[in-house]
């Protein structure tokens, strides 16, 4: 009796193999014949559940975004649900690993930066990637404008803070981590880059600690 195949399972293993060959050797080296090679499938296999290199493309780019908004939606949720109450000092931890998710402090969240940032780098010229490209980077400035709005009406932003510029900058402090805590990791270790993200964040208080 022949093996039956589960498609959306097949489609995560050669999404998981394109995410091993960018990281590895690069996107330029992320081919159909390639990545089948990785998972250990006949090319013919892969065409049939993506009809070129493009349609791969954009869903392992899919995929990549939808895993890091559902870690980071599940702390926020977690932050903003009113029926789970929090100390300051677990409410303080929670963001910091809402946060950490898109930091690059292990080897998982290393391959999802090195990932993503090919994806981002490659989308700059690629219009079928670019719309990927800035709707995750929407939603991740939309997340953390709501945690900010959330910490603002709470009492515990600086007052006179501008939520939307410091949004756009808690990100850019995120993308600039993540860049060099993936491509230096020499430079930027883990415990820097928690320590430059927790600075940040107390500075963002009203207590500024």
């Amino acid at each position: 009796m022949p093996k039956i195949v589960d498609p959306e399972e097949r489609r995560q293993a050669v999404a998981e193999a394109v995410f091993r060959v960018i990281c590895r050797d690069g996107l330029e080296q992320a081919s159909l014949r390639n990545v089948a090679a990785e998972a250990g499938l006949a090319i013919g296999s892969v065409r049939h559940y993506f009809a070129g290199h493009t349609e791969l493309m954009v869903f392992a780019m899919r995929e990549m975004a939808a895993r890091l908004l559902a870690r980071l939606t599940a702390h926020a949720e977690l932050l903003l649900d009113p029926a789970a109450p929090m100390s300051e000092g677990e409410r303080r931890e929670t963001v910091v690993s809402m946060l950490a998710e898109m930091l690059p402090l292990d080897d998982e969240r290393r391959t999802e930066a090195v990932v993503w940032l090919s994806f981002a780098a490659a989308a700059r010229s690629r219009p079928e990637l670019r719309a990927h490209a800035d709707e995750l980077y929407d939603g991740l400035l939309a997340l953390t404008t709501k945690v900010l709005e959330g910490g603002r009406r709470s009492g515990r932003l600086r007052p006179g803070a501008d939520v939307a510029v410091e949004a756009r900058r808690l990100c850019a402090l995120l993308d600039g981590l993540s860049l060099e805590g993936a491509f230096y990791p020499d430079r930027l270790d883990p415990g820097t880059m928690l320590a430059v993200l927790r600075a940040h964040l107390a500075a963002l208080t009203s207590e500024g600690a």
